[in-house]
Parts: C-alpha cells; structure tokens; sequence
C-alpha cells in the first residue's frame, strides 16, 4: 500500500526571521560581528558580504590588540573602537537583515500548501484504490466512491461511477447534468461500467473529459 504522505500544517508568516542573527553583534559587544557576517556570507555566496566580515574582523583584531598593549592611552582608544564597533554592527546587522532574511511571500505559503493538500488527496486516492484491488469487499464496507454516504474512510475524493446517484455523479470533473443523466440511463442498461475507457465509450462521453475523470473515478460491483 502506498505510504501516507500528509500534508505539513499551515504555519502563518512570520517576521522574526535572522532577529537572533541580528542581535549577535549587540549581545557579543561587537566581537561575533565578524563571525554573523561571514556566517551569512558563506550562505548567501557573497564576497561583498564576505568583506563585510572580514572589515569586522580587522577591526576587532586592533580592538583587542589597543586592549591588550598595557598604555592606558591606547587602550582608552581600544575601548572607544570597541564602542564604535558594537554600536555600528548592531546598527549594520539589523539594517541589511531583511535583504538577507526576506519575509516569505504569504501567497507564496497558501500556494505550497495548496499544492502540499493536493498531493496528500492524490495519495489518498492512491490508498485507496489499491485498497479496492486488494479488498473489494472491505472497500464497500469503508463505502470508498461514496460520498452520497456518511463514512470515516477518507478516499480523497474517488467517484464509485456504478453506485452513486445522479447528482453525485456532478463531481467528476466536466459531468454535466445531461451527462450524468446519459450515464445513469446507460448503467440501468447494462448494469455499471468496469473501466473509464468503456464509460467513455458507452455514455459516448467528449474525449477530453477522460483524463480528468480517470483521476476521480472507480468502478466497484
């Protein structure tokens, strides 16, 4: 039986996205500045970005090493580079933050998930009919094609051609009143249909019509 692929849960649009990576230079005083930059630089395949960080990085190499020389003189300049540094990556980091982290296109999200639904339906039609060739009997039961019918069985939307009444016969893509009427008339006559090909035949149904009807339609006995 084909595996079940369910469709993922749809998640509202966020703008939150790279806040944490934003903040990096802030929470580390300017020191992880070179270390955020070249992280996104890497990601995103950037030299400019890249230079960014490596501007960053030389920058707090000479911070540390006005720190760290034992003057008072240069390290008060250490510590005012320090500032300058911490304040200008903050600044830096949330300014270019929504180039690099774009907030998704919330159609573009309704889109996928459409498309994520429509798959999940197509394996469940999937299910089912192997279901029907593996266990007819249990797939009258689950009333799989009925959906004139209170069931729990979830078919994904099948179409039993040989039981339903006219007006369910309407959900089969392109069945029109007159059509279903035609197939009704013609199921009376030779008592139901074993394939899509022969319905089409038979019902005398518009060639371009099958494929689409193929997709939804099972024909139990």
């Amino acid at each position: 039986m084909v595996p079940l692929y369910r469709p993922p849960p749809m998640v509202p649009p966020s703008g939150s996205q790279g806040l944490l990576w934003a903040f990096v230079p802030f929470l580390t005083f300017g020191f992880g500045t070179p270390y955020s930059f070249l992280y996104v630089a890497v990601k995103q395949r950037s030299w400019r970005l890249g230079g960014t960080a490596a501007a960053y990085g030389v920058g707090s190499a000479m911070t540390m090493a006005l720190m760290g020389s034992g003057l008072a003189s240069l390290g008060a300049l250490g510590a005012a580079l320090l500032t300058i540094l911490w304040i200008t990556g903050t600044v830096h980091a949330f300014t270019v933050r929504p180039s690099i982290f774009p907030r998704t296109n919330p159609r573009d999200r309704l889109n996928q998930h459409a498309i994520d639904v429509a798959k999940h339906r197509r394996t469940l039609r999937e299910q089912a009919r192997a279901l029907i060739a593996e266990d007819p009997a249990l797939a009258v039961e689950l009333r799989i094609g009925r959906p004139d019918l209170p069931r729990a069985y979830d078919d994904g939307g099948l179409v039993d051609v040989n039981h339903v009444p006219k007006p369910t016969l309407g959900l089969l893509p392109g069945i029109t009143e007159e059509l279903a009427e035609r197939i009704v008339n013609v199921r009376k006559e030779q008592g139901g249909f074993v394939s899509v090909e022969e319905l089409a035949v038979d019902a005398d149904l518009p060639p371009d019509l099958i494929q689409g009807i193929a997709e939804y339609a099972v024909f139990l006995r």
